[in-house]
């Protein structure tokens, strides 16, 4: 209400109160799954919230990264079990990653997956002065697997465990690998273990590339949810390397995000390369995450290092 001026002349009009911002909505791709209210986990999962962001930039190159908690776990009250981290190394001006995905078999895959991170991230920072443009991943598993083993003793009460053991309790798969400036464009060195995977993006034209085998895509005959994890060290380890251009982007991702991209020529694909054509907001890439469709009901985790070339925030 408007109440008159105490020297008698009209009041000015207030102008209406702005509306409140719609929340956002999870973006629908296709058909989209049903839409609740998530149920908190376990009391005592409050070290893994439903969803995490992160995002930087080097003089070089720029980061984004999300995990969010997927419409199964949202729904049966269980943690995320996805886990990313990354870190800069001043000294090369490099960017180090890891993301892993706890195995659902595993019952406290969550704290899998942020220990093997954690554990990757430690070694491949501590041997990237003495790499020379070539990471000693078998080193980098084995110190992730060994991390594993040693949080399983701690919860046997300092018995030695048993292979078996560590993994029934914290299973993880994992990418890892380094990202390092070069005048000729910046080199991507990578391993895996399991079934995560990673792709080059051409943000020319939106194609995805990936850099592993893929269980989805047209290379694979048959699909299999079969993953040998860590603590299991593969020999000879999975992994490769690629140069990238100021057109492209490294996307690395769990099989949450891998699982509904394909072969990156669907509705998933084409709003992944649309909205990853430059770096957008923190929040923005784990809302995009979160997209809804039905039957992909998985955690999602997605890690994306741009050239800075290409590297214009919105």
């Amino acid at each position: 209400m408007n109440f008159p001026h105490r020297d008698g002349s009209a009041p000015v009009p207030l102008a209406p109160a702005a509306p409140d911002p719609v929340p956002w909505r999870r973006i629908a791709v296709g058909t989209p799954g049903p839409e609740f209210e998530a149920r908190p986990p376990d009391q005592y999962a409050f070290d893994f919230p439903d969803t995490e962001c992160d995002g930087w930039s080097t003089p070089a190159l720029t980061l984004r990264c999300a995990t969010v908690r997927g419409a199964k776990h949202r729904y049966y009250r269980q943690p995320r079990q996805d886990a990313v981290r990354a870190a800069a190394h001043e000294p090369t001006g490099s960017i180090a990653f890891a993301v892993a995905d706890g195995v659902s078999s595993a019952t406290e895959s969550e704290f899998g997956s942020v220990e093997a991170c954690r554990a990757a991230l430690e070694r491949m920072l501590h041997l990237m002065p003495q790499s020379q443009g070539r990471m000693d991943f078998p080193d980098v598993a084995h110190h992730a697997a060994e991390r594993l083993r040693q949080l399983t003793q701690w919860r046997l009460s300092g018995k030695e465990p048993e292979a078996g053991e560590v993994a029934g309790l914290y299973a993880t798969t994992l990418v890892a690998g380094t990202v390092r400036p070069d005048p000729a464009g910046p080199v991507v060195e990578v391993c895996r273990i399991g079934d995560s995977g990673a792709w080059v993006l051409d943000l020319s034209n939106g194609r995805y590339r990936p850099l592993f085998g893929t269980k989805t895509g047209s290379d694979a005959l048959l699909v299999s949810n079969e993953v040998t994890p860590l603590p299991h060290v593969p020999d000879p380890l999975d992994r490769t390397s690629v140069r990238l251009t100021d057109h492209q982007a490294l996307l690395v991702g769990t099989d949450g995000f891998a699982d509904p991209l394909g072969d990156g020529d669907g509705q998933v694909g084409a709003l992944f390369a649309r909205q990853l054509a430059v770096p957008p907001a923190p929040p923005w890439l784990a809302h995009l995450l979160d997209f809804s469709r039905e039957t992909f009901d998985d955690d999602r985790s997605l890690l994306v290092v741009w050239p800075h070339a290409t590297a214009v925030p919105r």
